[in-house]
């Protein structure tokens, strides 16, 4: 499982240019669910993600995690393609993403994760759907979590 983690200061996703969730200053995560995932892989990043320390305390430090902060809040939305390889050519090939029958499960039970560790409800995207994600990265800081690959 592979998550790209974004500190925010706003962010929203638009769903079939129709339906339109957000968020206010938190975490917008793309998440992305390969072929031989489970529910270790679940776990481990959903756990990487609640506690991650990238919000500034007091002292300006980064030292604290989205559930620390006053009004901070969590946006996750799907993105197979996060599993592009480019090695070959010019073309991604997304070989490595799971199929929809084996990523849907482990993509609902990961929001159920992160709830569950954040104490709070996550907004979320709608698998397959074709949305619109508009972030206002708050640093930059943005954080890549995989849990098959040390880096």
């Amino acid at each position: 499982m592979r998550a790209v983690i974004q500190r925010v200061t706003q962010a929203s996703v638009t769903i079939n240019a129709n339906e339109k969730r957000g968020i206010a200053q938190g975490l917008v995560v793309l998440v992305a669910v390969t072929q031989d995932d489970g529910l270790g892989d679940v776990e481990y990043v959903a756990d990487k993600t609640a506690g991650l320390r990238i919000f500034e305390d007091a002292e300006g430090k980064m030292n604290l995690c989205v559930r620390e902060i006053v009004g901070g809040a969590c946006l996750v939305v799907s993105q197979f393609t996060l599993y592009g390889d480019v090695r070959r050519g010019k073309r991604p090939s997304f070989i490595a993403a799971a199929s929809p029958d084996h990523a849907i499960p482990l993509y609902n039970q990961f929001i159920k994760a992160l709830e569950q560790r954040l104490e709070m409800p996550v907004v979320t995207g709608e698998f397959g759907a074709d949305m619109a994600v508009e972030i206002h990265n708050d640093g930059p800081v943005t954080i890549l979590v995989d849990s098959k690959r040390l880096f």
